[in-house]
């Protein structure tokens, strides 16, 4: 088989609703590209029918892929479809598709080359966000802030949830990754940059959905306590290959 281009990872949990509309739009959107590419949706424990909904689909988009994990856990499904995929480039993909699908050219040759990892930005220049509540733009920049003081100094915007990394790269970084949550983000481009890799931080248009699972407080300290918890296991050579 053909090693494709692209593979798009979609994690999935309680997505019955936001999946099926991202979908059309993804399929569409590669009928429409010259390179060979797959869709992989990793549906983990939901208690709602995104696991069946992301299989009638499978029925009828011969690219597309559908695996399951029992727990729940963003980092958990990342993980799992980052290591099952097999293009040579692998995108990382929000289920609500905040992000207009056509920007993904943003981050693959020929528009951008030369890079290890590209991640999708709110904050650099020429990226807009649309319909963000002030509070949660700013609680936003406090975590950065915090990413950027305990663990990867220079980025604006760690937890944008589309990223691209290099099929190589994608191989060699998430075999190491420990942690099952939403900060895992964070923890997979901190063991890139332990392994000298590029980090390129990409201007994207991102829309708000009001139904963002994101929970403010205690997701944020949760993640706070995450970020030190990266530093001592680096300390004692967890992430070491």
């Amino acid at each position: 088989m053909t090693q494709p281009f692209l593979s798009i990872i979609i994690p999935a949990h309680n997505e019955a609703r936001r999946l099926p509309p991202s979908l059309e739009k993804i399929d569409a959107f590669l009928d429409t590209q010259p390179f060979a590419a797959e869709v992989l949706v990793v549906e983990n424990g939901s208690i709602d029918d995104t696991l069946g909904i992301a299989e009638s689909y499978a029925e009828k988009m011969p690219r597309l892929r559908v695996l399951h994990e029992d727990l729940r856990g963003k980092g958990l499904a990342v993980r799992r479809g980052m290591l099952a995929a097999s293009g040579e480039y692998r995108f990382l993909c929000d289920a609500d598709l905040s992000m207009p699908i056509e920007q993904i050219t943003r981050f693959l040759p020929p528009e951008l080359d030369g890079f290890d990892i590209a991640i999708g930005s709110r904050e650099v220049a020429g990226s807009v966000r649309y319909d963000e509540p002030w509070y949660r733009h700013q609680i936003g920049r406090v975590f950065n802030t915090m990413v950027r003081w305990v663990l990867l100094p220079g980025l604006q915007d760690t937890q944008c949830g589309f990223k691209c990394f290099r099929g190589d790269v994608a191989e060699k970084i998430f075999p190491l990754q420990i942690l099952t949550g939403m900060s895992f983000d964070a923890e997979v481009l901190y063991i890139a940059r332990k392994f000298g890799y590029t980090i390129r931080e990409i201007p994207i248009d991102w829309y708000f959905d009001p139904d963002s699972r994101v929970r403010l407080v205690g997701d944020s300290m949760r993640m706070g306590l995450d970020l030190i918890s990266i530093r001592l296991k680096a300390a004692r050579g967890d992430y070491d290959a």
